[in-house]
């Protein structure tokens, strides 16, 4: 427990940290990986360099300082964060490294305004969170390992079939190496894949992969887009090794599934899945799932794409609708090809706008999943807000490090 005084202490660096908060984060991820290198083989390189861990840690450090007294308002956040740890492999004994490095950055950024009591109140609050985090990821690595078809780690899987989806996305179908029955997991859920031989790289590198199937299949299906390198952005070392190198035959080591941005099943009430680009993989498992559990409930799919060549899973999407008599599809086509309008391919031109979506979406007192690039969710979320739509009933998800929408 920390005392009233070192909470208040906390609570008065908050100003500070709104101000140079993301600075403390970008020294400390340098400081972390110059002491220890290693650990360039659990963070993702292409986050560090566009400079979204160094925001999220940012954010939760400050909300941190915020609810010092309150951990529990921002446990949801908290396991959120555990699921990732815990399908990249962190253990207790990274948290004393990152800790020492935290307030190095700290007292670093700060300079004599990280007095000695400053620093000292972080050291205490550090302990305390880092006792959270590592005590939810115990259970969470016991409860792993120990289901049916858990694992410890990371464990071999054969590509038993790679599927082209659309000019951008390919499908992996994944089966394990040793012929065992494998994990179930929830829709939405996710799984960490590691490569340590791209050529070139001397680093591992792990990425999350959302799981694009339905649960109880005796296989995991990741569909991963191909991120090539657009403007100053370089392209995706992972994703182009995967769509380039690697073959139906291959191995690649996966983590047991993770993840938060699961379906709410006790509430009756409709569900609208909206998705941007490769968002859809975790909704399609979504959507599924739910049909085939509750076919009386009001479900519908709404994807946004820039044309019919990028869109990914659509004779799925659309399969699984034409079998469920309360599921629907809608497709918007930011520029649409001459084949796409002559096809009648897509329901909306342009952009998702509100006008459009209370035409289609009957009322909203309705569950809203969205995923995709970040612009694009920012613009959900959005709409969703001017609409009036409760809080309580807007789920999102990032594709790698929490940001703010």
């Amino acid at each position: 427990m920390l005392s009233n005084h070192t909470i208040e202490v906390i609570k008065s660096t908050v100003p500070v940290l709104e101000v140079h908060g993301t600075t403390i984060t970008k020294r400390f991820y340098q400081r972390l990986f110059e002491n220890n290198p290693e650990l360039l083989n659990i963070f993702n390189h292409a986050n560090q360099s566009q400079g979204r861990q160094q925001n999220a840690l940012a954010n939760a450090v400050l909300a941190a300082a915020k609810y010092i007294d309150q951990l529990e308002a921002i446990l949801p956040v908290v396991k959120q964060i555990a699921h990732k740890h815990r399908s990249l492999g962190i253990r207790p004994e990274h948290y004393p490294i990152v800790g020492e490095n935290l307030l190095a950055a700290i007292k670093e950024v700060l300079g004599d305004a990280a007095t000695d009591e400053i620093i000292g109140a972080w050291a205490d609050a550090y302990g305390v969170i880092a006792d959270v985090f590592i005590s939810i990821e115990a259970e969470m690595y016991a409860q792993t390992e120990q289901q049916r078809g858990g694992w410890e780690g990371f464990k071999a899987f054969k590509v038993d079939k790679k599927v082209k989806e659309s000019d951008v996305i390919t499908s992996f179908y994944l089966v394990p190496s040793d012929g065992e029955v494998i994990a179930t997991f929830e829709a939405g859920q996710y799984v960490s894949v590691k490569i340590d031989n791209i050529p070139g790289e001397k680093n591992t590198h792990i990425r999350q992969y959302s799981l694009s199937n339905t649960p109880g299949k005796p296989y995991y299906r990741i569909s991963v887009k191909r991120e090539d390198a657009y403007e100053e952005k370089p392209a995706g070392k992972v994703s182009v090794y995967l769509h380039e190198q690697v073959n139906e035959g291959d191995e690649l080591m996966l983590s047991a599934p993770a993840g938060e941005f699961t379906l709410n099943i006790a509430d009756e009430r409709p569900v609208v899945f909206i998705s941007g680009g490769v968002g859809l993989t975790p909704l399609v498992s979504m959507f599924s799932s739910l049909t085939a559990t509750d076919p009386n409930r009001q479900v519908k799919f709404i994807h946004a794409a820039r044309n019919g060549d990028v869109h990914a899973l659509r004779n799925e999407i659309e399969l699984i609708a034409s079998k469920s008599p309360n599921a629907s599809v809608q497709w918007c086509y930011e520029k649409p090809t001459d084949q796409d309008k002559q096809t009648e391919a897509f329901t909306h031109e342009g952009y998702i706008d509100l006008a459009w979506l209370q035409k289609i979406v009957a009322t909203k007192d309705t569950h809203f999943y969205f995923c995709g690039p970040v612009p694009f969710m920012s613009k959900v979320n959005s709409l969703l807000e001017q609409w009036g739509v409760a809080p309580a009933d807007i789920h999102y998800e990032f594709f790698g490090p929490a940001g703010n929408l």
